[in-house]
């Protein structure tokens, strides 16, 4: 039986993205969360290269450093609140993560970066 093909798709395998996240992982526990931006925008970017919408490949635009004094400002506040800010930082984390994702090839993404993708 032939599946029908789906807007979305993903092709990302375990091998891979098990070396992402303990690299994430790693990065972020000997920082003690300090670099939590790094390991973050890491294994972001391999979602995003592993994902279509349309036969678009996603691409990831944010960077560590532009999200870094975000987080510094974010942690401090959770500190000082006991963890009560965490409620708003979720959400905020989950809207730089969108607001940082683009279509390959689009005037949006990164410059120089085009990806063919066969349609079936």
């Amino acid at each position: 039986m032939v599946r029908p093909t789906s807007r979305f798709q993903f092709d990302g395998g375990a091998g891979s993205y098990l070396g992402v996240v303990l690299l994430g992982a790693l990065i972020t526990l000997v920082t003690l969360g300090i670099c939590y931006p790094f390991a973050l925008v890491l294994i972001e970017r391999w979602k995003s290269e592993h994902s279509m919408i349309d036969g678009q490949r996603l691409v990831f635009t944010g960077s560590a450093t532009g999200l870094f004094g975000l987080w510094i400002k974010w942690f401090l506040l959770i500190v000082i609140t006991l963890g009560i800010y965490s409620l708003w930082v979720a959400p905020r984390l989950e809207q730089w993560r969108w607001e940082h994702r683009a279509f390959a090839g689009s005037p949006s993404g990164p410059p120089g970066v085009t990806v063919n993708v066969a349609t079936a």
